[in-house]
């Protein structure tokens, strides 16, 4: 992979993870732990606690998700410092660069993806 697609994959992880940590800000949860300080859903009583309990349900998975993007995209990034991105973690063989256009934070080529 040329220097200048790794700069753009580079900058594109890092504008992601951005946006994730922002996410998990807002909501005071922290990127690499269950703490979670300010889910912002009120606790409501009777027909309406369900719904908010459904609503913090939800809010707490998209947190779990923000963080388990953020923890790919730094196990990316430290890929590329390594000098390590674009090589399948299991056998070793190059992931196409078609393949990290498309998903950045793949550590498997194809076939090992799919027998995974």
């Amino acid at each position: 992979m040329d220097q200048a697609t790794l700069d753009r994959l580079r900058a594109e992880l890092q504008a992601d993870r951005a946006t994730q940590v922002h996410l998990l800000e807002e909501h005071g949860a922290d990127p690499y732990s269950d703490l979670v300080t300010d889910i912002g859903i009120e606790d409501q009583s009777g027909a309406d606690a369900g719904q908010a309990t459904e609503e913090r349900a939800e809010l707490l998975g998209q947190l779990e998700l923000a963080r388990q993007r953020v923890q790919a995209i730094d196990h990316a990034l430290g890929r590329m410092e390594e000098g390590t991105y674009g090589t399948c973690a299991v056998c070793g063989e190059v992931i196409p660069h078609e393949r990290l256009e498309v998903r950045p934070l793949s550590v498997r080529c194809v076939r090992c993806a799919e027998a995974a």
